[in-house]
Formats: structure tokens, sequence, C-alpha cells
């Protein structure tokens, strides 16, 4: 796919003319694909300066366009005419704002989206847009003023300075939101001492939490540094080899992380890493640096288009397309590689910071060893000299176990044994499979029942049923459900994950053969699960059952104790659940979304186990996705939940079912919308989705790895009977025709020598009979009956699990 890089000269006739390229891989070069010009003057006199070029989304669009600002001055020299044209084709350029200035427009102008021009005279900032209807001035004064944008709600713009004068009731660092036209603390974004000093800056994350913006910052300062803020404290700090910072710039290149691209003056531009925030690569006599995926391979790189030192056929003979981890298309750079600047002398200090600590770590570890083997040592003297004392008939004195740190595998006295049972069923629980139940909850949703239980141990392969409270001469009898497993942390409210529970079995060390110490902690408790059972609810309050037993159903590590057995299915009774009308008004999630609370997060698994499940991947290959996520809590009802924050709740008074969002950015071109609702909703949510994205997006349903179901299970165990009975039967058959061949089954009787007619006929006779017992053979096979035993036994075994499967598919009916 073609990826367009515009290049916008002046013209000799008051105009502009442009190019635009694509990237071919074979030939490794640019290529011409269009070319256009755009007259800005009617008058050959007339001279078009350049302001700047960016690109920036264009609201009305959704999609990222390319924006030239250009000057002409008036004949009188009086005003300044300032036209910003959009690149909204391969070969046209259109008018998108058109504003005169009494001054020309000095120092940083920065194009952001809407399109917004903004720029700072006199210590004031002015602005305008599409929306703005003409040239707008913020109402108050600024010094060292920085442009930005708040990726949050609609990406709002803001100015950053210092105010002038000092404003009463405000902070020195003074902020200004364009959209919504007031004044806010500067200090959220960068502290006061740092306004001055900031040449550029970048928000990468930006957040309200309780009306109080969170934001991540990454500024580049006139001390060749950058720094990185988080809700307006530093946290890391870079040494960059270049100073006068121009542009930051992120490229998200998949799994590998994210960059950043610093470009410099004097034609300089270098990477810095964002996971270890050190500079990666150096490059110079650079002209421009750009980002975008230009491979079409679906992560960004990053394009270096260097300065052509004498005379040139093409704008792009020398230039460098790389993502710093594999891919690298070059030309004009011959052998040479990435500069890559040395280490800053702060990075030598942290490196023997490091290695000192690491050198403490390994000494406390390898005086712990020490200190074991003269535990042993003494306990193996130990057992020499009460060998030795046996053999000479003296009596031996032993010392306390606790003395030597050890555990007795066996103690004499029976209370000592009762109290060392039960430290180690306290202290090992690793060696019980039970599941410790947390709590049991239920919930009335949508017409249905939701039973939960929350988990404190590890536990494989769980369910929840239910039954009904049996009467006086009633036997309790099963209540048709359908149950779901979720993992939770440990600690806190959970954000649920639609998963099952890992299968796999720990085998833990025995406890007498553990030091005291190392037995008293406890690290059992780190994975919570939550089970859930749902069914009708109106086939319970007609049947008059308003009590049902939840039974958890589990797999038992027998391993644990047993090693080498195999598991085995137990049933835990985990407590009685209770109907009542009161339950249909308590739904705290609905009311409040914004609480962390236990009932929040089980309203939350209850909605999870009720509502229809769709999961869509969305794909732009020609155009970045934008901010869905904004756009998603823009929409009237949607409230974030903040014991999940990754979902969002819409619950509307019409609505006739709540519904829950989830948006997972996987790069700028793609992402997963997992829906939970009814399907009408579903629909009804994608319709209005469809008109926000691009024309080119194309959904799809991701294929999840889940179990297979009780009809799948069905299926795969009726085709394993049947290949099991077929090939037992043909290994029988071909047994038995071995056993023929080897017995000289072959139907041949021998020629006599006389030749005489009585003896052919008896010969011909013999070779018949043969021919006949053979095919009586193999209508009516006689088999070994060993081999037909264990035929039947295979055969049964089989046959019981397609029974048993049946029989999960006729109870899920």
């Amino acid at each position: 796919m073609a990826r367009y890089f515009d290049s916008v000269n002046v013209s000799e006739r008051g105009g502009l003319t442009f190019r635009s390229f694509y990237f071919e891989r074979e030939g490794n070069a640019f290529l011409n694909a269009t070319e256009g010009a755009t007259a800005i003057s009617r008058k050959l006199s007339a001279h078009v300066d350049i302001v700047t070029c960016k690109c920036a989304v264009d609201v009305q669009k959704r999609v990222k366009t390319a924006f030239v600002l250009v000057t002409k001055k008036s004949e009188k020299g009086g005003s300044f005419k300032y036209s910003l044209l959009a690149l909204r084709s391969s070969h046209l350029l259109e008018p998108c704002i058109e504003f005169k200035l009494p001054y020309q427009m000095k120092g940083k102008v920065c194009i952001l989206q809407g399109p917004t021009v903004l720029w700072s005279h006199d210590n004031s900032v002015s602005y305008t847009s599409p929306l703005a209807e003409g040239v707008r001035k913020i109402p108050i004064q600024m010094s060292k003023c920085l442009f930005g944008e708040l990726p949050i709600q609609k990406g709002q713009l803001f100015a950053l300075g210092l105010s002038e004068p000092l404003l009463a009731n405000h902070s020195p660092t003074l902020g200004y939101l364009f959209e919504g036209g007031h004044a806010f603390d500067g200090s959220l974004i960068l502290p006061h001492p740092y306004i001055s000093i900031t040449q550029c800056m970048r928000v990468l994350t930006a957040d309200r939490v309780d009306d109080v913006l969170r934001c991540a910052v990454i500024a580049a300062t006139s001390s060749k540094q950058l720094v990185l803020f988080e809700n307006g404290t530093v946290k890391d700090t870079c040494e960059v080899p270049f100073g006068q910072v121009e542009d930051i710039q992120m490229v998200h290149t998949g799994r590998n992380g994210c960059l950043f691209v610093v470009s410099f003056k004097q034609g300089h531009v270098c990477a810095v890493w964002k996971e270890t925030f050190q500079v990666s690569s150096c490059w110079s006599d650079v002209d421009s640096a750009h980002v975008d995926d230009f491979l079409g391979c679906g992560t960004e790189q990053i394009l270096l288009i260097f300065r052509n030192k004498g005379i040139s056929s093409g704008p792009l003979e020398k230039f460098l397309i790389t993502d710093l981890c594999g891919i690298s298309y070059s030309c004009g750079q011959g052998s040479e590689v990435p500069k890559a600047s040395p280490p800053p002398q702060e990075n030598s200090l942290l490196t023997l910071r490091a290695l000192e600590s690491r050198l403490q770590s390994g000494l406390i570890v390898l005086q712990e060893l020490e200190r074991e083997v003269r535990v042993k040592d003494r306990v193996l003297q130990q057992s020499i000299q009460v060998l030795t004392d046996v053999l000479s008939g003296r009596e031996t004195v032993l010392s306390q176990p606790e003395q030597e740190g050890l555990v007795a595998l066996w103690d004499s006295d029976e209370d000592s044994n009762d109290e060392t049972l039960d430290d180690k069923s306290h202290e090992s629980p690793a060696l019980s499979s039970k599941p410790k139940i947390d709590k049991l909850w239920h919930r009335i949703t949508e017409e249905q029942l939701v039973v939960g239980l929350i988990l404190t141990a590890d536990t494989s392969g769980v369910s929840l049923s239910l039954l009904t409270e049996p009467g006086q001469n009633s036997t309790p009898a099963v209540i048709q459900t359908r149950s779901q497993v979720f993992w939770l942390p440990a600690c806190g409210p959970s954000t649920p994950t639609l998963s099952s529970p890992s299968s796999g079995f720990t085998f833990s060390e025995p406890a007498a053969k553990r030091s005291r110490q190392h037995i008293a902690s406890d690290d059992f408790s780190g994975c919570r699960l939550a089970v859930t059972a749902v069914t009708k609810l109106a086939p319970l309050l007609t049947s008059g059952c308003v009590k049902c037993r939840a039974m958890l159903h589990y797999v038992e590590k027998a391993e644990a104790v047993f090693p080498g057995s195999s598991p085995t299915t137990a049933v835990l009774h985990c407590g009685e659940v209770s109907l009542d009308i009161h339950d249909l008004c308590q739904k705290p999630l609905l009311q409040n979304p914004q609480i962390k609370t236990d009932e929040v997060r089980e309203d939350l698994l209850s909605l999870l186990t009720v509502l229809d499940n769709w999961v869509l991947r969305i794909d732009s290959p020609d155009y970045s996705l934008g901010d869905i996520d904004g756009w998603i809590k823009r929409r009237e009802g949607f409230k974030k939940i903040n014991v999940s924050p990754e979902y969002l709740l819409l619950d509307s008074p019409g609505s006739s079912a709540p519904m829950l969002l989830r948006w997972h950015q996987i790069n700028p071109f793609q992402g997963d919308l997992s829906i939970h609702s009814s399907q009408l909703q579903m629909l009804q949510f994608l319709d209005s989705m469809l008109s926000y994205l691009p024309d080119s997006c194309f959904l799809q349903p991701v294929k999840r790895a889940r179990s297979q179901s009780t009809a799948q299970k069905l299926a795969s165990a009726l085709e394993k009977e049947v290949l099991s009975l077929r090939e037992g039967l043909s290994s029988l058959l071909c047994v038995k025709d071995e056993e023929e061949r080897n017995k000289g089954h072959t139907g041949h009787c021998e020629i006599p020598d006389s030749g005489s007619a009585e003896d052919l006929i008896r010969c011909c006779r013999e070779v018949w009979q043969q021919n006949v017992e053979k095919s009586r053979l193999r209508l009516n096979p006689v088999v070994d009956a060993g081999r037909y035993r264990e035929m039947i036994q295979s055969i049964s075994q089989v046959k019981m699990e397609s029974d048993l499967a049946a029989l999960r598919q006729l109870y899920q009916s």
C-alpha cells in the first residue's frame, strides 16, 4: 500500500507547486505519483512565503490531512494576508482558512487538529479555525507560551505559559483551554520552573479523575534534556546530544515498543526509546523527519530525508526508512549506520549502583547457603554420633530441632504431634486442593438469577451448579444453569477478564523439608476466581422454589499428596441462596458506576454473565482510527466503571437492558471492540459508529479461543467411538488374515507326476474345498479371545465417554 509524502515549493508566479510520492519496496525508491500547482495570487509580481507545513486531524473529515500555511504581503505593506491550504487529494490544494494580520507572524506557529492555527505576538495568544469565524485572541496575556493538545474527549487544545501580569488566586503557570474558554492551573501539566526553559512538549496521556487532570508529558528543555512528567512531577530525564529542539513525534513500532523522534535545528535527529528513556540513534544533515506506516505493514516507521549536497535530479535521493527493530530501507547512505550517542555520565553511576546492589544480594544468598551447609554438617555429625552410641550401648542426647532451625518429621509427644499437624495445615495450603470460598452472592438481572462465588485459591476445572431446596418428602433436583469463570486480581476490586482458569498442577516441596522461617511465608492467595451460574428466574418462582443450594465442581489436585495419581472431580457445597423481591432494586452499579465496592464488582460480573458478547476487529488500512475511546465517552449516557476502568456502561431509560463497551487499541490502524448487550442495541451502536469511522474501515468478528461447547464435545465423542469400533474390527481381521497366510491357506495343490485324470480331479476338488473353507472363514471369522476382550474394553471406555458427553448435552439443553 502506498503512503504519500507531500512537498511544497514556492513558485515564481505567486503560487505553489507540490508533488506526491509513494515508496516501492522492490526498487527501494520513492516514485513520483502526482504533481499539482495552485495559484495563490493572480499577479505575477506577488511574492508568496511558506510559514509552516503540518499534518493535522480534520475534524469534519475525520482524517489526517496535510496543511500548509502561506502568506503574501499587501502592495501597500501595511498588512499580511495568510491562507491555510489543505491537501484534499493527491493533486488538489483547497483553501481552508483565510485571514489578515497587521503584523507578520514570527516565532513558532502551530497547526493542530480542527484545523486550528495558533501563534503568539507581544505576550498575547491568537488562534483561528473554520469554526472560529476570524481571528480570536484569548483574554489572558502569557509569556513563554507553549501549545499542545490533551487527548481527552474531543482532544482539547490548550496554551500554557507564564501569566503577565500575575493574576489573583492563580498560580504563575497558567493554562487556557480554547474550546471551553477557561483558565486552569498549568502546573498540573508542567511545573513552574520548567516553563521558561521548555522548547517543545507533547502530551502522551491525559484523563480526568475526580475532576482533577492527570496527564503524562514529555518536554525538551534548553539544557539538552528530555524530561518525563507525570501529574506535574518529574519522573525521568534523558540527556540528548543536541540543542534547540523543534519537534517531538511518537512512533508505534508494535510489539517492540514506542520511540520518540526528536528533531533539532541544524538538521539533527535522535531517537529515544519510551520504555528505557535512553537515546538509541542519532542522525545529522536531515532535512525533515516523518512518522507513518510507509511500508503498509501495520506499524509505524521513521522516514528521514537527508539534505542533498550539490546538484540533484530529485528531492528524495537520500533517505532512510527504519523502526530500529529490523526494518531498514535506505538510499544514498552507503554503508553508514546510525551514530549511537555515548551514554551520559549519570548512566555509569546508575550502573555501578545496580551492580553493587546485585553484589550485595549475591552475598546474602551465599551466606544463606553457607548457613544451610553448616546445619547439614551438624545433622550428619549427630547422625554418626547416634549410630556410634547405639553400637556401643551408650545413651544418646539429641538437641531440639528448633535449635537447628528444622521441623521434626515426628514427635514423641502426642500434643506436639497435633500442633505440628495444625502448623502444616496452616503453613502449607498447597497440599490441599480444596478451594477456599471467599464470598457467595447473587443478583437478579434481566429476569435471570445469577449466583456467583469468589475463590481465593488456585483451582482448575471449576463450574457452578444449583440445586433446589428439598422438602419433607422430596429430593433436591438440579436446576438448568449456565456457568462461566472470570479471572480476578488478588486484592481490591477487580477487572474481570473472560477466560478459563489454568488447568496446570503445581508440585509443592514437602513441608518437613523446609526450614520454619520459609514455611512462615504465605503467598498462596495470589490468584482469585469468580465463578458464576445463571438460570431463568420464572421457573423458580412458579415452582415455589425460593431457596437454592450452590454446588461447586472442581478438579481435585491429587498430585499434591500422591504424586503420579490422576486428578479427580469433586463437589463442594458452598451455601444457600434465598430469593427476595427486594433484590430487584439492589443494583449499585446502575445507580453510581463511580464507586468502588464489592457490590459494584458483583453487578459487573452479573452483567457480563447475562449479556450477549460480541468482539469485533476494526481495521482501517488507509487512515488512522482517531480517538474512538474519546468518541464513545462523549456519547450521551456512557459512564466509566471505576471498579474496571476499561469498561463503559450505558443505562439509558429508553433501552431495555444495560450496555457494556470495551475498546482496546492495538495500533493506530487497528483495534478490538467488545460489546455486551442485546443484538438490537449492538446493531444500533454499530450503525452510529460507522458514521464516525473512515469509509475504508471494515469490521470482522474475532475468533476467540474458548473451550468446546457440549454439542461439540458430544460430536467429538461419537466420532471417536465410531473410529475406535472401526479400527478395532479392522485390526482383528488383519490379524486373522495374517494367521491364515502363515498357515498356508492359499488354495494351491501340487499336480501329481502321473498326470492321470483321477489325480487331477482329486487335486482340483482339494483346491475347491480349500477356497470354500477360506470363504466361510471370511464370512464368519474366528478371532482370538484375548484380542477380542481388549477391543471390547477399549470400545466400552470410549462408549462411556460418549454417554457422559450426551448426558452433559441433555443437561445443558
